[in-house]
């Protein structure tokens, strides 16, 4: 238990094999119980799911031999010492941290705790983190794979798991259905926040300390946090950076996003970009910011998450690590039939909750809100702010299927639709 330190996440160690230094199994791990401490959680017990309705055993941390993500091992002398409950006011991690709602410091929601992640330290076991994104989520449907290759692309601005340190104590009420995390932002460390807490900083600081900041982002995460900002500091940080550079990040945006962040730049300025981004975009973008055409066409995008209906939920995650590489929405389903009508939309968390076997058809929702070819951006924007949908289905009047509007797209492009 002293060998080199190892990082766990929660979702790939719950349900492990736990077993005796005898060699002989007893059982699965199904929880832990956690000390909150200032930094991090200090682990202090296993709780252990037992085969053919026997108790649980609580196992003190001390008796842990060595933990991997396939087996436990622990060294007691008898199970029946150890068939207790956990005390009163003990901290369940994974049923009373996963899945609760996250709030910043001013009371507004944030995100929800799809995974932990954890450290093994010289012999202890420590939570250091929460994981509150979309890679964490994937964990959680068996697609660890491609959470991993998600998370190599963000270079510099490290793993996307908010430090244990951000969080606030853990409220004293806290059990399987009350009590929710807060977060605490430290302003120094920006390399573990989302691009709206890492904008909020960037807006308080000067040009020079806002620019070096900035260099350090890697290109995905400088593209979102540039939509996040103010657009006065939006059009300073694009002047100040190489031009090259600065078509790099709109390049990486879809064309209602980008258009959003030229508006507020010099037509000069736009023209030179426009001309060094990739054409198809730069046609698009200069269709919607010149307003010729205000079509809902104009802001679609084509790379969405497509399934047939028949095809069950086990088949969807086999393939989904496949089918989501360069996807730009991919926390829903469409379920389209084999003319490319659209039939229903399945929210990815619900496979979390569905029997492997059901088949897309029986769990989709079929009665969808879409967006027509006519549809203004002021339909989707009402569309968006009165359903909280993250997109919406663009289809002909046939209910065939055109692409998909991603959420943002339209509510950060006001200038275009407000009179």
């Amino acid at each position: 238990m002293n060998g080199h330190e190892k990082t766990f996440f929660l979702s790939g160690i719950v349900n492990t094999n736990v077993y005796l230094s005898s060699q002989k199994r007893v059982g699965k791990l199904s929880d832990f119980v956690i000390i909150d401490r200032e930094k991090f959680a200090d682990v202090t017990h296993l709780i252990i799911e037992r085969p053919m309705g026997d108790p649980q055993l609580l196992v003190p941390w001390e008796k842990v031999c060595s933990i991997e993500p396939k087996s436990i091992v622990i060294d007691i002398e008898s199970v029946e010492d150890y068939t207790v409950t956990p005390a009163e006011g003990a901290v369940l991690l994974k049923d009373y941290i996963l899945d609760k709602k996250v709030f910043d410091t001013e009371g507004r929601e944030v995100e929800v705790v799809y995974d932990v992640k954890m450290v093994l330290n010289k012999g202890r076991l420590y939570v250091t983190g929460v994981d509150l994104s979309k890679n964490g989520l994937l964990r959680r449907v068996g697609l660890g794979g491609l959470a991993d290759f998600i998370s190599t692309l963000a270079l510099k601005i490290g793993e996307q798991a908010v430090a244990w340190s951000y969080v606030e104590p853990l409220p004293e009420e806290i059990s399987s259905f009350k009590g929710d995390l807060k977060l605490k932002v430290l302003k120094d460390q920006v390399a573990e926040m989302s691009p709206v807490d890492i904008a909020d900083i960037l807006e308080e600081l000067g040009p020079r300390e806002r620019m070096e900041i900035f260099k350090e982002l890697d290109t995905e995460h400088a593209s979102d946090t540039l939509e996040e900002l103010d657009p006065r500091i939006q059009r300073d940080l694009v002047a100040s950076l190489k031009k090259e550079r600065a078509a790099q990040l709109i390049n990486d945006m879809t064309p209602g996003q980008a258009a959003d962040i030229l508006s507020v730049l010099p037509w000069g300025e736009v023209n030179v970009l426009l001309k060094l981004l990739n054409n198809e975009n730069a046609v698009k973008i200069r269709s919607i910011l010149e307003k010729q055409e205000e079509k809902i066409e104009d802001f679609a995008v084509s790379e969405y998450l497509r399934f047939s209906p028949e095809m069950t939920a086990e088949e969807v995650r086999s393939e989904f690590q496949q089918q989501a590489k360069g996807k730009d929405v991919i926390m829903y389903i469409y379920v389209l039939d084999d003319k490319g009508y659209l039939l229903g939309v399945v929210d990815l968390k619900e496979l979390l909750s569905v029997d492997a076997k059901v088949c897309l058809k029986d769990m989709m929702t079929s009665k969808v809100i879409s967006l027509g070819v006519d549809s203004t951006l002021k339909d989707a924007s009402e569309m968006f702010a009165r359903y909280g949908f993250r997109a919406l289905p663009v289809t002909d009047k046939e209910g065939k299927m055109l692409g998909v509007i991603p959420f943002r797209d339209v509510m950060n492009l006001k200038h275009l639709f407000m009179t």
